[in-house]
Parts: C-alpha cells; sequence; structure tokens
C-alpha cells in the first residue's frame, strides 16, 4: 500500500522511508534552513522583528538585504575614491565641475561623484613630429619636416583653459612654421639657416602656447633636412650643384689673394723702408756736411792760409787714391815728367812681396826733392794745427 493512500499510515512513514516523530531523521527541510538564515542575518543587522510561527518571512529581513548591497556599494566607492599619485605625476580635482586643488604625489581621495580628478605625468618630455610643404620668402615650394618637443608645466592651465591642449599645439606649430618658412629665402631653408630657423620657430611657438594658456613648455625644435618636392627634384639637385661650384671658385679665388696680396704688401713695405732708409741717409749726410762746413768756415777765419793748404791737401789726397797713374814735374818748370806705378806698388804691399822698385832716371832728384818738399808741408800745417 502507498504511503499516501487512504487509510495507510501516512502520519508515521514518508517517502524517504523516514518517520516523524521516531528517533530516525529525515533530510533537511529547505523552509527552515532558510529561516535560520534569515535569523542569523536579522541578528547581524539588528532587526527587530523575527519570524513568528509559520506565518513566513518579517520585516527585518529586507532591510538586512539593504545593508549588505550598502556595504558592498561603500566598498566599491571606496575603491574606487582612493588613488595613488606617482613621483612624476600631479592630479587636478574639480568639484561640482569647478577647480578644487592640485594634489602632488601620494596617497590621496577624493568624493565621486562629486569630485572628478585628472591626472597627468608632468616630468616626460613628449614629442610631436610635423611635416608639410611649404612657401619660401622667394615663393618655392619645399617640405620640412621637424619635431617639436615639450613637457606640461602647469597642469591646471593644461586640463582647464584649452579643451584639447594637444590639438592645439599641433595648430600653433603648423602656424609659427609656415610663418617662419614663408619670411626665409628657399638657399636658407635647404642649406644653413636650419638652425635659426628652429630658434625661431620655438620662439614663435612658446608665444603661442603661452597666449593660449595651454600649461605646456616647448624644450625643443628639431628642423631637419628639407628637400623639394619630388617633382622638380632633379631642378634643385641642380641649382645645389651650381651653388656648390660658385663656392669652389670663391675658395679658389680667395685662396689665389691670400697667397698674392701678403707678398705683394711685403715688396711695398720693402720699397717704403728702403725709400725711407735712403731719405734718412740722404738727410744725415746733408745734415754732416752743412756741420762741418760750418765748423770749416770757423777755422777758416782763425787761420785762412793753413786751412786753405789742409783743403788742397785733402783734396789732393781723394784724387789721388781713386786713380792709379801719379805724374810729377820738376820744379824748375822742366816739362820731363816722372811716373810712378803707384797701382803695382800698392798691389806688391797688399800681397807682402817685395816693393816695385824704380828704376834711376833723369828726373829721380826731382821726384825725391818733390816728395820731401810735400811731406814737409805737411809736417809743418800739422805743427800749426796743434798750436
Amino acid at each position: 500500500m502507498a504511503w499516501n493512500e487512504p487509510g495507510g499510515n501516512s502520519n508515521n512513514q514518508d517517502p524517504w522511508g523516514g518517520r516523524r516523530g521516531g528517533d530516525k531523521k529525515g533530510p533537511p527541510d529547505l523552509d527552515e534552513a532558510f529561516r535560520k538564515l534569515q535569523d542569523s542575518l536579522n541578528g547581524m543587522f539588528g532587526s527587530g522583528k523575527k519570524r513568528g510561527g509559520d506565518g513566513g518571512v518579517g520585516k527585518g529581513g529586507g532591510f538586512g538585504l539593504l545593508g549588505i548591497g550598502l556595504a558592498v556599494l561603500a566598498a566599491i566607492w571606496l575603491y574606487s575614491a582612493v588613488y595613488v599619485v606617482d613621483e612624476q605625476e600631479q592630479a587636478v580635482v574639480l568639484r561640482f565641475g569647478k577647480y578644487y586643488e592640485t594634489v602632488g604625489p601620494g596617497l590621496n581621495i577624493y568624493f565621486p561623484p562629486i569630485d572628478r580628478k585628472y591626472m597627468e605625468n608632468v616630468t616626460r618630455e613628449r614629442a610631436y613630429t610635423k611635416q608639410g610643404q611649404m612657401l619660401t620668402e622667394d615663393e618655392n615650394i619645399v617640405e620640412v619636416p621637424l619635431t617639436v618637443q615639450y613637457k606640461i608645466t602647469n597642469l591646471q592651465d593644461f586640463v582647464l583653459n584649452v579643451d584639447q591642449p594637444e590639438i592645439s599645439l599641433q595648430h600653433a606649430t603648423d602656424s609659427a612654421l609656415r610663418h617662419v618658412v614663408g619670411s626665409t629665402a628657399m638657399d636658407k631653408v635647404l642649406t644653413e639657416g636650419r638652425e635659426q630657423m628652429a630658434v625661431e620657430i620655438k620662439e614663435r611657438l612658446q608665444r603661442f602656447l603661452d597666449t593660449y594658456r595651454t600649461g605646456i613648455t616647448v624644450t625643443q625644435v628639431n628642423v631637419q633636412s628639407a628637400a623639394a618636392p619630388r617633382e622638380v627634384q632633379e631642378a634643385f639637385d641642380d641649382v645645389i650643384r651650381a651653388r656648390e661650384d660658385e663656392q669652389r671658385a670663391r675658395n679658389q679665388a680667395e685662396s689665389y689673394a691670400n697667397g698674392v696680396v701678403p707678398e705683394a704688401r711685403g715688396q711695398a713695405q720693402r720699397i717704403i723702408e728702403d725709400a725711407n732708409g735712403y731719405r734718412d741717409e740722404v738727410v744725415s749726410r746733408a745734415k754732416g756736411e752743412a756741420d762741418r762746413f760750418t765748423k770749416l768756415v770757423a777755422e777758416y777765419r782763425k787761420a785762412p792760409e793753413v786751412t786753405r793748404q789742409r783743403l788742397y791737401l785733402d783734396t789732393m789726397q781723394e784724387v789721388y787714391s781713386n786713380t792709379s797713374k801719379v805724374l810729377v814735374s820738376g820744379k824748375d818748370g822742366q816739362s820731363n815728367l816722372l811716373y810712378l806705378p803707384l797701382d803695382k806698388m800698392v798691389q806688391g804691399s797688399r800681397s807682402g812681396s817685395a816693393p816695385v822698385t824704380v828704376a834711376p832716371s833723369a828726373n829721380a832728384d826731382a821726384a825725391n826733392r818733390a816728395a820731401a818738399e810735400l811731406q814737409q808741408q805737411q809736417t809743418q800745417l800739422r805743427t800749426r794745427e796743434s798750436r
């Protein structure tokens, strides 16, 4: 007989083979287990009402579940509100959409949703590359690539003043580059003018960023090698080669000038020095002669005869010193002349050989007398001068 048929022992048997009220217990009752769990939760969260009889779950169970949900939400909010700022970073906190504070490195907390934070690295240098075709001052088109290095120096201005500050940086870079290239000739853009262009672009770009108050500082602008468009590259190469030939010819001319000009200057200086020396010599000789003549006039006034004789002898000595032939005439007016080979006598005295002797002749006595008379006159002249 089935356990649930009429007349059966339904009070003492169940389909699991257990008996109610007996020593053996059946499977756990799910309702009872749920009630125990509910009672324990109510005790934890301080619910005032418990389940009474078989009437079902009371009001305290609803408040317990609500408390659990609130605790979970509080944990999630606390996890999202606490944040850490690194050494290289800063954070800007907005409260109700208005600037509240700038937070430095460390552990911090804010209160969303009434607060919002923006955290950025303020020490790392960032780079932006720009390349495009520009029109130069002489109306030539060139492609100028450049790289801009920058960093954030004022996070408050970076976050609040401009909606997209890095996009504004790109636009400002394009404007500064076009202005500088448009005021520079093509040859300077392609050759030695890149460094000066980089300095001017940096200054102009920083002025733009300061005007916008973006909080960005440009640290370096590098203008790379500019080039002509591909369509006209061959023509530009011809122009560059012609410029190089011009520079080479100019260098050769300067080298030749550096070799010739100093030599010509040296020759000119030597001629000037020779002229100055000759001038000084002539002037000094003239001054000496004038001084000698002045002193001679004074001596002549003291002893005219002696001075006249002295001048005669000096003149004859100067004349005879330049000739190798001497003619001596007798004092008695004879026409016989005596020839003295003074050149051979002088050469013999210089070489140390025996003096040249003159053969006796008819006029030897006259020559001796003339020589003795000349020596006597010189002796008398020296005596007078000594007095």
